[in-house]
């Protein structure tokens, strides 16, 4: 791929992540009944403009899972600087971010600016688990929990990008997405479903050309992938991949979006929001918007499933390909492009 596709598919995986996160903002804690009653019987299908889901400029704010996204991609940028490993950067980066959220920064977690910025300091709902689980890491101790939330898979999307940008095979990559995904979230299939949509992600990044087809092949070579390198966990990788697996069966029926994606969960946990994710980018490739709107329409964690449907369609059709008035209605969009430029 020439150097600027490959910047096309980077940004166009942060920003789409960032506006599927700010659509399913709203209606993260609604039921599917209630978004109709809300915003009619197409459910919320644009940025809902009232004060408290947008910034002073008018802008959809994202949630903790896009601030969460940028500081990985932080933690990956302080690499070439750090004379430590990427997780360790990726570690240090979601204490700053923990920072952000609690008040409790110091020197010794300042190796980046986004923390800094202030509204990145703003509490978007912020997981427990991730709070619980950083405050631990902040006090010297590890995490114990058996968290299956999907915390992990919503923030890791940066490292396929930076992963396929040349920085690491993608078994490399694998690894690190689910080892990132398991610094607070330690049930398996917390963390392997980040294992999984890096590998999906970085496929699609260094794809000139995808295709449905193509996603549909990704995501069984990421299936094949973790099999190999996650052999000590053989039945919780089954267990994930039979709901991937379901989802893209369902992709190709003829019932709603919402009927399909009540059979996949409701994406609280890691493995039903990759599923959600990866149903509506195979069922709508071709309309990054409307894979947008079915995955936050729904009973579930609408911010989330919003997001890694972003992430990975995004990554498939690149910057230029999302519809404008989307990128000029998104807050931060510059800080977005910034970090996805660096990464590359």
């Amino acid at each position: 791929m020439t150097h600027n596709s490959t910047l096309d598919r980077l940004r166009g995986s942060i920003i789409a992540g960032a506006i599927g996160d700010a659509l399913g903002n709203p209606v993260e804690f609604m039921s599917y009944p209630s978004i109709l009653s809300t915003y009619g019987r197409q459910g919320i299908t644009h940025f809902d403009s009232r004060p408290h889901y947008t910034d002073a400029a008018g802008k959809a704010v994202f949630t903790d899972d896009t601030q969460m996204t940028l500081f990985t991609a932080e933690g990956l940028l302080n690499v070439e600087r750090e004379d430590i490993s990427p997780i360790e950067c990726i570690e240090e980066a979601y204490l700053e971010w923990f920072g952000t959220q609690t008040g409790q920064k110091s020197a010794e977690h300042h190796h980046g600016t986004l923390r800094d910025i202030a509204a990145l300091n703003v509490r978007r709902a912020p997981g427990n688990t991730c709070l619980s689980a950083l405050d631990s890491l902040w006090r010297g101790q590890q995490p114990t929990n058996h968290s299956k939330g999907c915390g992990g898979v919503m923030r890791v999307a940066p490292i396929a990008l930076w992963a396929a940008s040349g920085h690491l095979s993608v078994e490399s990559a694998v690894l690190l997405g689910g080892d990132a995904a398991a610094l607070t979230h330690k049930h398996p299939l917390g963390f392997l479903p980040a294992a999984l949509i890096t590998a999906v992600i970085y496929y699609l990044a260094i794809d000139e050309h995808p295709t449905r087809e193509h996603l549909v092949d990704y995501i069984r070579q990421g299936e094949e992938l973790l099999t190999e390198v996650y052999s000590d966990l053989r039945q919780e990788v089954k267990s994930m991949n039979r709901l991937s697996e379901l989802a893209i069966e369902l992709a190709g029926n003829a019932l709603p979006d919402i009927d399909n994606i009540t059979r996949l969960g409701e994406g609280w946990v890691g493995d039903e929001a990759l599923a959600i994710a990866l149903y509506c980018a195979v069922r709508h490739f071709g309309n990054l918007h409307q894979a947008l709107i079915a995955a936050v329409n729904h009973n579930g964690d609408s911010d989330s499933t919003g997001a890694v449907t972003g992430n990975i369609l995004g990554a498939a059709v690149g910057y230029e390909a999302i519809p404008q008035h989307l990128k000029d209605g998104i807050e931060q969009r510059e800080l977005l492009l910034t970090m996805a430029d660096k990464l590359g």
